[in-house]
């Protein structure tokens, strides 16, 4: 995509670049092969399209163009449309870019009045418009995603809020939560994230169409009306800025790569939770492969599929960030460099997020041996800790050391707590009543955390309802 301010460009349907009035030869072979995008941009040809008709549409309007000439060329780009749904449009390398070859296009077949669309134009506005169009409509399609993957979320976690399950820090068992509670918890990052994708799209939607090659245009032309048309609130208000920014991609990018990040996490532990030495979940033959030497193997490759695509995802913004970090203004062919990684990067986001939304329906947890593990490594010591400050009006650094000390005495016995015996309890502390027994099961540690967002039963559904409202 080659910075092209003139506001009549030469095309003669015949191979002739549409740059080419100022050169007697043509470029190097070399120099078209790096120079050539039209193999990963026509990915744009809709919001090509759509631009040139908003475009034709305010110069005629204000004059610039005849009514007729421009009648001519809404019509003629109708057809152009047509070709190209159909698969009949022929792409052509020696027209470098999208752009041109619908330009080109336009011209074999309703002649130099094509020539006209290009006023008050340059691809560099041209691309910057395109591009911004692809870019919000894919934030609006990964929002979608995002809440149809916490609809799954939330179907699960409304199914399994009393299934008790152990919660973890540093991977070790911390203290016992809910099944349910644990789905919300990423029913909340995703959130977040598609919060993120909205406000993207809200700072992005700008128009800079008219800003041309970098100056703007001496045309009588009507910013507002194409921005209006093509769906932004405004146009932007500096044409350098117009044609030379690339942060609304980058923005989306970001984001992008922490809704991978989340993805990952959540793909990690779909991944532990299958194992038999986990055993929490099982997924079936729609979402695992087998191994071509073990028979009994049920691997979990969509999930890890999806752990790995943060790499891809993250790249893509690391990309796009060096490719931007030290362009002076305002337009750089560098700036070509802007689209594979992002339509690789919401290729890539797309695939997960449909991905992984269908394993959350997929899965059945194993309640029994959850329970079970929800048990496991002393995970009441808090609520001993607690009952002891709540009963004992002990404090919490002194039970914090009885409870230690009740742990130790369990561990090296080789029992949980809730089985030593109440002569074993008052032999560290003589305050301690058979009623310590009532706090010492997963159950009742997990019903006891009514506090806000806690992992209470009656607190995880009350945080479903409010999702579930907010996503209808």
């Amino acid at each position: 995509m080659t910075d092209n301010a003139s506001n009549t460009p030469k095309a003669n349907g015949q191979g002739q670049a549409m740059w080419g009035g100022r050169f007697s030869a043509k470029p190097a072979e070399l120099m078209q092969a790096i120079n050539v995008s039209i193999g990963f941009d026509k990915r744009l040809w809709a919001q090509d399209l759509a631009g040139s008709r908003a475009h034709a549409r305010m110069l005629m309007n204000q004059g610039v163009i005849s009514s007729h000439d421009g009648d001519e060329i809404l019509e003629g780009l109708a057809r152009v449309e047509d070709e190209l749904l159909s698969g009949t449009f022929p792409f052509r390398d020696e027209y470098e870019d999208i752009h041109m070859n619908i330009e080109a296009r336009l011209r074999e077949l309703i002649g130099p009045t094509a020539g006209r669309l290009h006023t008050a134009r340059s691809r560099n506005d041209q691309v910057a418009v395109d591009f911004r169009l692809w870019v919000r409509d894919a934030c609006d399609r990964t929002v979608g995603q995002l809440e149809a993957l916490q609809k799954a979320l939330l179907a699960q976690a409304e199914a399994y809020a009393d299934a008790l399950m152990p919660g973890f820090t540093h991977l070790q068992p911390a203290q016992p939560v809910t099944f349910g509670h644990h789905l919300m918890a990423y029913v909340e990052m995703f959130g977040r994230d598609a919060g993120r994708f909205r406000d993207a799209r809200a700072r992005m939607n700008e128009c800079p169409l008219g800003a041309a090659a970098l100056a703007g245009s001496p045309f009588p032309i009507d910013r507002q009306q194409t921005a209006t048309a093509l769906g932004f609130d405004r146009p932007t208000a500096n044409s350098l800025d117009s044609v030379s920014s690339r942060d609304f991609a980058l923005e989306a990018l970001s984001a992008a790569s922490i809704t991978a990040t989340h993805l990952s996490r959540l793909a990690e532990e779909i991944v532990l939770w299958t194992t038999p030495m986990f055993g929490f979940i099982k997924l079936t033959d729609a979402f695992t492969t087998g191994s071509s030497i073990m028979p009994q193997k049920k691997n979990p490759d969509a999930a890890e599929l999806v752990r790995a695509k943060v790499g891809r995802i993250l790249g893509s913004l690391t990309t796009l960030t060096v490719v931007m970090k030290g362009l002076p203004l305002a337009y750089s062919k560098d700036m070509q460099e802007d689209k594979v990684p992002t339509f690789e990067a919401f290729d890539a986001l797309e695939l997960s997020l449909l991905a992984m939304a269908g394993m959350i329906a997929d899965l059945t947890p194993n309640t029994e041996t959850m329970a079970k593990a929800a048990g496991a490594g002393f995970s009441t010591a808090t609520d001993l800790a607690d009952w002891l400050v709540r009963t004992l009006n002990m404090p919490f650094r002194d039970a914090h050391h009885v409870t230690g000390s009740a742990v130790k005495t369990a561990e090296g016995l080789g029992v949980d707590l809730a089985d030593l015996s109440l002569e074993q309890f008052q032999a560290i502390e003589p305050q301690i009543t058979n009623a310590v027994y009532a706090v010492l099961t997963p159950a009742a540690s997990a019903a006891s955390r009514m506090s806000y967002g806690g992992t209470a039963p009656a607190q995880v559904r009350a945080q479903i309802a409010r999702w579930k409202e907010q996503l209808a």
